[in-house]
């Protein structure tokens, strides 16, 4: 006799609202239209509204639903004004998930990196992640739960050639995720973050321009050599490990640090 088996369909988002920070580009951008395919409502959040809405009309020409907000996740106000925004949307019940993924990379050592850029980095990768983590655990304690993840990086995991500032934050990221994850463990928020090696951007691109003319083939296999597998990683296989930590699916993980790295903590 045969046995009867059901048919689940695993690592949806129905009737979710995602907020993404960062949304315009790399790895916000791949995140927010992985979570629209597989049924969110995606808020996309940048400082660059042009960006953000480029990534809203991608997701609703491919049949999902965002909207996008402008907003800078370094500034209190900012930050404030876009889950209001969000509140008094009509497509936003609540706030289910919650991705920050604004970041900005630095290189430097101790001795050559200026206090503005130190400041500013800690802006950005730190402090928004605590205005954002701020606004949205508020939301998510009123409607009985919810799910953050953050994005840090394998550097707040090893040490990082010329990478102190940047290293400083992405080691913050993942405390500040093992923190939010034990002060709401009972209240029905979980908190994780992935920790990528590199990845694939438009950043990459852009900084091999700037800094290498001319020998940007050769610098692109230096950086992705760095990785054992031999290539960086893609905006789209970080989203979709975003989208399983986001899922019912990853309901028994919290506080944990997921690396995607292509062999780099192995060896």
């Amino acid at each position: 006799m045969l046995a009867c088996f059901t048919v689940r369909i695993v690592f949806r988002l129905d009737g979710k609202t995602a907020v993404v920070t960062g949304a315009g580009s790399g790895i916000g951008l791949a995140i927010s239209s992985t979570f629209a395919r597989n049924g969110a409502h995606v808020f996309a959040l940048d400082r660059d509204l042009k960006a953000a809405s480029d990534t809203v009309e991608g997701i609703r020409a491919a049949g999902g639903t965002a909207s996008a907000l402008e907003c800078d996740v370094a500034l209190a106000d900012s930050v404030e004004a876009a889950f209001a925004r969000i509140d008094s949307d009509r497509n936003a019940s609540r706030v289910d998930i919650l991705v920050n993924n604004a970041g900005i990379a630095h290189i430097g050592t101790v001795e050559n990196t200026p206090e503005e850029d130190f400041d500013r980095i800690y802006s950005v990768n730190v402090k928004g992640i605590f205005l954002c983590s701020r606004a949205a655990v508020r939301r998510m304690l009123a409607s009985g739960g919810g799910v953050i993840l953050n994005l840090a990086s394998i550097a707040s995991l090893i040490g990082l050639t010329d990478r102190f500032a940047y290293s400083m934050s992405k080691g913050a990221v993942l405390t500040m995720t093992r923190s939010i994850a034990v002060d709401y463990v009972k209240r029905g928020i979980r908190c994780n973050c992935i920790c990528p090696a590199r990845v694939h951007t438009p950043f990459v691109d852009g900084y091999l321009r700037t800094t290498y003319p001319g020998r940007e083939a050769e610098m692109f296999k230096q950086l992705s050599d760095y990785q054992p597998l031999g290539r960086m990683g893609t905006p789209e296989e970080v989203a979709a490990l975003a989208l399983y930590l986001c899922s019912d699916e990853a309901s028994f993980i919290t506080g944990q640090a997921y690396p995607i790295d292509g062999g780099v903590l192995a060896f």
